[in-house]
């Protein structure tokens, strides 16, 4: 009986929850990531195939791991490559074929670790990682990773099956590392994650400023991460920075989509749950750090002072140029510096910002980014210099490759006359 179109879409559902668990299981026998996607893929063709005629399992996640994990044991019998390591592990695989239900939850949630460490390896390019980690552990398909990135299927399909190809070549280990690898390799898992968010959370190009999808499937990875490392004070970090900012989402943009800046953003519409979370989050950042705060946790405080104030006018600005300050000492960048100058005027006056601002507009790094004009436009306006102000929207218009915002731009350029 050909399962039906209903049947078929409650097993994908169920499959884009579970694979990332199935493949990091799979992964941790075979030890090649692409291979182990393969054999997720066959257990779930077996669920569609035997689900509609028997009914969903109890624990479909545990029938799909030990589905994937009794072919896993199949592939490493059959294949002559891996002859060795067969003889390695002798009887000992044949009395770990796994049960119907994995005996221990736990040893999935180290598998699933061991996997956000691999698809983030350093020697893949930033391209490559967010790709390989959107396939395999946010559940995306390459067209929907083509889709939130505005580029080709056939760009991202390649990028993922080199990806796959680089980490069987370079033989990297999947485990988690230790001591200074574990450290540096961290900040790359933690990296990947905030560039989902953000492309989610303002789009670098195409016509929507927001990208709810990839925002949710950042803030889910980074909640798993702090579940799986609960000591590690930057994971918690990051976790409630993205919390407070996913709390602003249902506000930032107006009923047509356009953007709504912060100053004019109905914080009403703010989710109090996640700043909640968030505070909660900042807090476990704090308990677990055993020296100054991360760049994450930092930039989480900077946007609790933002969900603390109920309006725009009771914002702790002082606080906020004070921690960018911070900031700017332990993670140094012309971005943070920028950020820095529209805190400063807040609490200052426009021409002390205005002052801050000139001084990075020679700044390599800056040019043809596009906040930087938008935001001297707007120093400029407060200090009545509105003919100088257009001209610097407009040219922030000019550099910006998202339709919504460069229509934002445009409207506060004749907004100056």
């Amino acid at each position: 009986m050909e399962p039906q179109p209903t049947a078929t879409h409650a097993i994908e559902t169920v499959f884009r929850l579970e694979s990332p668990r199935v493949i990091a299981g799979v992964a941790r026998i075979v030890r090649d990531v692409g291979i182990a996607e393969e054999l997720a893929q066959d257990a779930l063709v077996a669920a569609l195939e035997r689900w509609p005629r028997e009914g969903v399992p109890d624990n479909p996640g545990a029938w799909l791991m030990a589905t994937a994990r009794h072919r896993a044991v199949d592939l490493i019998r059959r294949r002559d490559t891996y002859a060795r390591k067969l003889a390695e592990i002798g009887r000992g695989l044949e009395t770990a074929a796994p049960p119907e239900e994995p005996a221990d939850p736990d040893d999935i949630d180290d598998d699933l670790l061991r996997l956000v460490f691999t698809t983030c390896h350093p020697v893949l390019s930033p391209e490559a990682r967010t790709a390989l980690t959107l396939r395999l552990l946010g559940g995306l398909t390459t067209a929907e990773i083509a889709r939130a990135y505005l580029v080709p299927e056939p760009t991202v399909a390649q990028r993922i099956v080199r990806a796959k190809r680089t980490l069987a070549t370079k033989n990297v280990a999947f485990e988690v590392p230790y001591g200074p690898d574990r450290e540096a390799r961290l900040g790359s898992v933690l990296d990947v994650i905030y560039l989902i968010f953000n492309e989610g959370y303002a789009a670098t190009a195409g016509d929507d400023w927001l990208r709810p999808g990839l925002c949710e499937d950042a803030l889910r990875l980074a909640r798993v991460l702090s579940a799986l490392m609960p000591e590690e004070p930057e994971v918690h970090g990051l976790t409630a920075l993205l919390e407070f900012q996913a709390s602003r989402a249902a506000a930032r943009t107006g009923p047509d989509g356009t953007p709504v800046l912060l100053k004019d953003q109905d914080r009403r519409r703010w989710n109090r749950m996640l700043v909640a979370r968030g505070v909660r989050a900042l807090d476990r950042a704090g308990a677990t750090a055993s020296g100054p705060p991360g760049p994450y946790a930092l930039q989480a405080a900077i946007a609790a002072c933002h969900a603390h104030a109920y309006t725009y006018e009771e914002t702790d600005w002082r606080a906020i140029a004070t921690l960018y300050g911070l900031l700017a000492v332990r993670a140094p960048s012309p971005v943070v510096e920028l950020n820095r100058a529209v805190a400063v005027a807040m609490a200052n006056g426009p021409a002390a910002g205005l002052e801050l601002v000139d001084a990075l507009a020679g700044t390599p790094a800056l040019r043809g980014y596009h906040l930087l004009p938008s935001v001297r436009g707007d120093l400029l306006s407060r200090l009545g210099r509105t003919a100088e102000a257009r001209e610097e929207f407009l040219r922030a218009a000019g550099l910006t490759r998202n339709e919504r915002e460069r229509r934002l731009l445009r409207r506060r350029a004749e907004e100056c006359g």
